[in-house]
């Protein structure tokens, strides 16, 4: 499960490092943020097509979803693109998807947290009831938990600790060191971090960052470029018991 991919030098430090991390590390399945793919912020169907095209199986995101207009041309069409589960009923696309490996159905889930971000559905709710429907077709579930607080990551996985084998959390793009697998069986990470420029604020270009905390005025953020961080993590699973066997972070830095 790899962090928040952020522009064009996310792209290509996620192209440059996951087909090596698959082989090396014997990775059968790789699920991705992609909600920062495209400048920055939101996703397009070049931006989709990359990281596919690197070894991405399945691509979830977050409150950046719908900032590329064109992403509403293609998102209901995508089987393995989702977005957060506790957008209101109607809303593009989805928050949940099955993806078959082997013998294995996998579930994913994206939800948003509600703490300093958009007023959304309750995605505790939504998270109880989509794991219950779930786990009577998958064999595997994981989510994509992407939310500004810490306490209201961490609370998510103690509410699904031993119904899913894996939370992680997204979005605030530093990669945390509190890796785990929980008292009844969940692997979890406050949060991945990001895939982007290492010299940066978030992957975006430090003077823009400090010009903004000083002067408080509208910035535009623009994605840094240069060397890259690439921030995943590694849930191992056993084959037949399909219980969560490991965890293990991974925070390569670019030279």
């Amino acid at each position: 499960m790899v962090g928040d991919v952020i522009g064009r030098p996310g792209r290509r430090a996620f192209q440059r490092h996951t087909p090596v991390l698959r082989e090396e590390k014997r990775i059968d399945v790789v699920i991705v943020n992609g909600e920062n793919s495209a400048g920055g912020k939101g996703i397009t169907r070049k931006s989709l097509d990359e990281l596919y095209h690197a070894g991405a199986d399945i691509v979830t995101s977050g409150n950046h979803i719908w900032d590329k207009k064109d992403v509403l041309e293609f998102i209901d069409r995508e089987p393995f693109l989702v977005r957060p589960a506790n957008y209101p009923e109607g809303a593009p696309g989805k928050g949940y998807c099955i993806y078959p490996f082997r013998a294995k159905n996998i579930g994913v889930v994206n939800l948003s947290g509600r703490t300093f971000m958009p007023a959304l559905d309750c995605p505790f709710q939504k998270a109880g009831q989509i794991v219950e429907r779930l786990q009577k077709e998958c064999d595997l579930i994981f989510l994509d938990f992407h939310a500004e607080a810490t306490s209201e990551k961490m609370a998510m996985a103690w509410y699904l600790d031993g119904c899913v084998q894996g939370i992680v959390g997204t979005h605030t793009h530093v990669q945390t060191a509190d890796e785990r697998i929980l008292p009844k069986g969940t692997a979890y990470i406050t949060d991945l971090g990001m895939v982007g420029a290492w010299d940066s604020i978030l992957g975006v270009k430090p003077d823009i960052i400090v010009d903004k905390f000083l002067t408080a005025l509208p910035a535009r953020f623009d994605v840094a470029d240069g060397p890259c961080v690439y921030s995943a993590v590694i849930v191992e699973v056993d084959d037949g018991t399909n219980r969560t066997a490991g965890i293990e972070r991974v925070l390569l830095t670019e030279h």
